[in-house]
């Protein structure tokens, strides 16, 4: 049995020949124990006196063959177990070595069959469960290198043929380095399609942000008072603050583009995606400015008719006056009222001036085509006309004026 050269074909072989050599070594522990009881009896033969059933010698010599192939015995039962142990670590190897194989078939398999997902959410999924992977690929890298390594020690101990666990260490690595390689393109695949899929959901974004502002910023709403308009002008200074924030997104899609894989820039939609983002951009642009240019104009309008009110207030008030004014004959009453009229050259001269800015006004909303100008124009026409009537007033009232002054003083002269 100690003899045999069966040392096992496969991993459960081997262990059932270490179980079956452990029951034979416990049986050779007992027989020793037997063996040293039995030349411990036989040795007190050989120290009697007198009588002597055997050679003293005889029973010495054979007492130390036994136990010289009893110690025999038990050398050749640890030789043995290390060849079997060493076997077992041989067979060990060949099986972790297999099961990696196995393990890197699968992963093959994964990968052959992995897509690169249909959008963004499913990329991100995918990507997830690719991270997770390598966690695994680093365990079982771990793993094989100290498999590998016990391969290379049981070569370091010329106990078995080298060929197989070279030709195995070999085969391993070589298709471990190919799954290094797959795994990496597929993280490679992966992010190029996480870059096309953001790239698409900005643009996306971007495309219904630049809708919904053209929406804001063609609006007809220019205002019904000016305190309406001045809220409405607010609000779109702030949409044009946001157009402009904008401008660095729209520019940089072009850069976006360029740094994509061939297969995703090169494509004819993502393309032409590009060119309408920019030429939205450029009319949303182009319509607020015009929005902005409409509402302060519909401002200056708002403007004109309170100036126009409130100038046309003033007018009724110093028309119905002089309308209902007559002209005293006393010279008391005479100076009073040329004072009213001093100061009322003054209102005059201050009205006048609020009068020529709304003609400005007018002018400048007429000269830029401004949808109103015919309401404008009417209502500075008549605005005008109210303000001729009040000066022929007054020029009417001072000449009455004038003429009481001078007969006044001819009657004092007298």
């Amino acid at each position: 049995l100690l003899v045999s050269k069966d040392l096992g074909k496969h991993l459960l072989e081997v262990e059932d020949l270490l179980q079956k050599h452990g029951l034979l070594e416990a049986d050779i522990c007992a027989q020793t124990e037997r063996v040293q009881a039995l030349n411990a009896a036989a040795l007190k033969f050989s120290e009697l006196e007198g009588y002597q059933p055997c050679d003293p010698q005889i029973i010495c010599n054979r007492v130390n063959h036994v136990q010289t192939c009893l110690e025999e015995l038990g050398e050749m039962a640890g030789k043995r177990r290390k060849e079997l142990e060493d076997s077992r670590q041989l067979w060990a190897f060949f099986q972790e070595m297999e099961e990696a194989e196995a393990w890197i078939r699968e992963k093959e398999q994964i990968l052959a069959a992995k897509t690169c997902g249909r959008d963004l959410s499913s990329v991100l999924t995918l990507t997830s469960k690719h991270k997770s992977m390598l966690g695994e690929l680093g365990n079982r890298r771990a793993l094989l290198h100290q498999t590998m390594k016990r391969g290379e020690q049981l070569l370091a101990k010329k106990r078995f043929s080298p060929g197989g666990i070279q030709e195995k260490i070999r085969e391993v690595r070589l298709r471990w380095k190919k799954l290094e390689e797959v795994t990496g393109l597929h993280q490679q695949r992966l992010q190029e399609a996480l870059n096309f899929f953001q790239f698409s959901t900005e643009t996306d974004d971007l495309v219904a942000w630049l809708q919904d502002t053209y929406r804001i910023v063609s609006s007809d709403d220019f205002g019904h008072d000016e305190h309406s308009t001045r809220a409405l002008l607010r609000k779109h200074r702030a949409v044009v603050e946001e157009v402009e924030k904008h401008r660095a997104a729209v520019v940089a899609l072009r850069k976006q583009l360029a740094l994509l894989a061939p297969e995703h820039r090169q494509g004819v939609d993502v393309q032409i995606r590009v060119v309408e983002v920019e030429q939205l951009y450029g009319e949303v642009a182009e319509v607020a400015v015009l929005r902005r240019q409409w509402l302060q104009d519909a401002l200056a309008v708002y403007r004109m008719f309170g100036e126009v009110h409130a100038c046309e207030v003033w007018v009724d008030e110093k028309e119905q006056w002089l309308e209902k004014m007559e002209v005293p004959e006393e010279l008391d009453e005479v100076e009073v009222v040329q004072h009213r009229f001093e100061s009322l050259d003054q209102e005059m001269n201050s009205v006048m001036g609020r009068i020529l800015d709304v003609n400005q006004v007018v002018q400048q909303l007429v000269e830029g085509g401004h949808p109103s100008s015919e309401e404008v124009r009417a209502c500075q026409d008549h605005l005008n006309s109210r303000w001729n009537r009040v000066v022929e007033l007054v020029e009417q009232k001072k000449g009455q004026l004038s003429s009481v002054l001078k007969i006044q003083n001819y009657l004092l002269e007298c």
